[in-house]
Order: C-alpha cells, then structure tokens, then sequence
C-alpha cells in the first residue's frame, strides 16, 4: 500500500472521481437477480464501504459516478457470446431499464450532481460507454474503482482505466465478489499489479485532511 502522503496526492479530490459499479438493487439488493453475491456485499461490510466513500466524496467535493448494467425489455443490443450473458437472462430478475432493480441500492446515496452512466451491453463500465469522455472533461487523472464484481466488472474497470491512463485506485474492503476468498485473490494476485489497492479507512482520511497550498 502507498504511504499516507503518496495516497493523498493520488487522491487529490480536485482529479479524482469515485466510481461505484453495479451497486443498483437487482444486484446488490434485497432483490437481487444474484443472492450470493448481494449477501457477500453486505456481510462483508464492501456496501456499507461504499456509501462510506460516497458520502464522504459528497461532503468533500470528490465527483462521484454511479455505472450502471442494464437491459432493454426486448434485449435488444445486449450480448449474447458467453455463458455469462445467456445465464443473465434466465434470471427471475431482470436489469430492466426503469425498473426498481436498476436504482442505485441504499445505503449508498444518489446526489444531484452525480453521473449515472447506464449500459446495455458488455462486461466492463468503461469500455464502449460515456465514462472516459466524462472523465476527461472533468480532469479526472485517479479513478477509484467501488463495487461489484472482484469476479468480472472490478477487473474490468480496472484494466480499462489503466489501458486509457488513468491512475486506479481500489479500497479492497469496498469491493466484494464470490466466493468470499476470491476476493482477496484477485486483489493481491491481480489487480494490485496494476492498481494502488489501500482501504476505504485510508481513502477517507486522505480526503477528509485538507491539503496544504502550494
């Protein structure tokens, strides 16, 4: 993990933006299409994270964007070339536009001046979506990657950011996935190649500290 002052200066609210994945209620809910995965994000305590940072991010000023996976009623556009796909739309809960299940799940709050990027194809909240361009308009160099899955949309964010040159930045304890133990696999085998992993602790007091003027 990166020291106090090094984390600090990567997460510089003034470019950093927090991004939350997949936490909408179909997923991560009382509801969820994915009950094993909702459970572990809550029982490991990675949702309650989550809203940890989003608050935290509302009061400091840090921009915060919600990426959300849906799809049409029809399907329409929605990929069908792999297991994971085919097995989503037999689902007894479907991640249909304008339904309930495609709401960001409490207790993570929506601000006014959140993004709510939605998408309706694919396996990453990045690639093929409005997240880079938002990103860059908004000087943007650190994205912290929240939310769920450690399994495939996590990585998926993480690689993405890196491969368009934006500096990652995952809090382990705010990111869950399933089995419980894959989790902290990925993390260390994988996604810390590439990302400064640290906790949701760590981000929150690098934030809540004020920055000396330059």
């Amino acid at each position: 993990m990166p020291s106090y002052a090094q984390l600090k200066e990567i997460v510089d609210p003034v470019s950093t933006v927090l991004m939350t994945v997949e936490c909408q209620q179909g997923v991560v809910g009382t509801g969820s299409a994915l009950p094993e995965l909702a459970k572990e994000a809550r029982s490991s305590g990675a949702l309650a994270n989550v809203a940890r940072l989003v608050h935290a991010a509302h009061l400091g000023g840090v921009q915060v964007l919600h990426a959300v996976a849906e799809r049409r009623p029809d399907g329409r556009g929605a990929n069908r070339n792999a297991r994971l796909f085919r097995a989503a739309e037999r689902l007894p809960v479907q991640q249909l536009s304008g339904t309930t299940a495609v709401r960001i799940a409490p207790p993570i709050e929506v601000a006014e001046e959140d993004f709510v990027v939605r998408r309706l194809h694919g396996l990453s909240p990045v690639a093929g979506t409005e997240v880079d361009a938002l990103l860059r308009n908004l000087g943007c160099r650190t994205l912290v990657v929240t939310g769920v899955s450690a399994n495939v949309a996590i990585p998926n964010a993480v690689f993405d950011a890196v491969n368009l040159g934006y500096t990652a930045v995952v809090p382990a304890d705010a990111i869950a996935g399933v089995p419980a133990d894959y989790t902290p696999a990925v993390v260390k085998n994988t996604l810390a190649l590439v990302a400064t992993v640290t906790t949701t602790d760590e981000v929150l007091g690098a934030w809540k500290e004020p920055r000396r003027a330059g």
